[in-house]
């Protein structure tokens, strides 16, 4: 699975342009569904089987695009001025090396802070080209980057740009390949959702769950932890396994959907934790609030350094954010009454 994962983490694929990783989606699943679609928005919809009697129609997102940032103004010494794309935090930047999707290098600088104040605004910012004046600027205004960085691996820590939210994608992906290899036969109608900009709004998942219309909906995406040096409290660990979401900023997970999910990972010895989130949210938000309403919940893999160049999960959180998928889709679901 490292090898898959590697390779989503290094597609480019800023929110609103996720043409590139689309494409490596779309070629790790074709064969493995009985459905392919991209929908106008630019989500990859795949349909896996039908629904039997005792089966639902279930959607589960997870984004394929990652924060990055928008050329607005390039002066005459070649220096970029840009906004950011998603929640990316000036003080992260500073230092960060950039990769344009025409292929362009750059380090983001600063300019002194004014009064000798410590915060760092976006209004000090700026992408040096590395440009000599000779002909025009590499890059132009509309042009857009993300954060250049490969995978590392340490120990049973995987550190990369883009793991929010590639490596939910790359959950899916394996989910998909087991449930083919084991030829497992799910009483239910699963849509994976590959979503598009959802670090900007949520909206792929807004208008895939829409065009769905599922029984029941999931998220899987990365959330934040509570296990480093004088950060925030919060019950969520690296390497003690997946979460099951409660809460967070935007959305109450269906308590009828938590209880489903915390039994099925019980059933199966898989370890868990609860995650309840004070900011920040997932597409299970937009899921839940389509049309007249949908159960929904989210599985989450602990993820330090959110919105970095170097992003960090636990792979065994990994594999068994995978066990508990497999789990959660291959049975019928029974919710109880509210």
């Amino acid at each position: 699975m490292k090898n898959l994962i590697r390779k989503l983490v290094e597609v480019t694929g800023p929110s609103g342009y996720e043409s590139l990783i689309r494409d490596c989606v779309k070629e790790e699943v074709e064969g493995l569904v009985d459905e392919v679609c991209v929908d106008n928005l630019g989500n990859l919809i795949v349909r896996k089987g039908n629904k039997a009697k005792n089966g639902l129609r279930i959607m589960v997102a997870a984004h394929m695009d990652e924060i990055g940032m928008m050329v607005s103004h390039v002066d005459e010494q070649g220096f970029v001025r840009f906004m950011p794309i998603g929640g990316l935090n000036a003080k992260v930047c500073l230092g960060s090396r950039v990769r344009f999707l025409n292929g362009e290098p750059g380090v983001i600088g600063s300019e002194p802070a004014a009064g000798g104040s410590k915060a760092l605004t976006f209004e000090q910012l700026y992408i040096d080209l590395g440009w000599d004046g000779q002909g025009d600027p590499p890059v132009k205004v509309g042009d857009v980057g993300v954060f250049e960085g490969g995978m590392l691996e340490m120990g049973a820590r995987i550190v990369s740009k883009a793991l929010d939210d590639r490596i939910s994608v790359a959950v899916l992906i394996e989910t998909l390949q087991r449930l083919d290899a084991d030829k497992v036969q799910s009483p239910h109608e699963i849509y994976f959702v590959f979503s598009v900009q959802e670090e900007v709004g949520l909206r792929g998942a807004n208008t895939a769950a829409f065009g769905i219309e599922p029984d029941l909906g999931l998220a899987v995406d990365v959330t934040r932890t509570g296990d480093t040096p004088k950060d925030l409290k919060m019950e969520v660990s690296l390497g003690n396994g997946p979460a099951i979401k409660v809460r967070d900023q935007r959305m109450i997970s269906d308590p009828r959907v938590v209880k489903w999910m915390v039994e099925s990972a019980q059933k199966a010895h898989l370890p868990f934790q609860l995650e309840v989130l004070e900011r920040g949210t997932t597409d299970a938000g937009a899921i839940q609030l389509s049309r007249a309403g949908v159960p929904a919940g989210c599985l989450s893999i602990p993820c330090r350094y959110l919105h970095t160049p170097s992003e960090m999960v636990d792979y065994r959180d990994v594999q068994n954010s995978v066990a508990l998928m497999i789990e959660l889709l291959k049975d019928p679901i029974v919710l109880s009454e509210f």
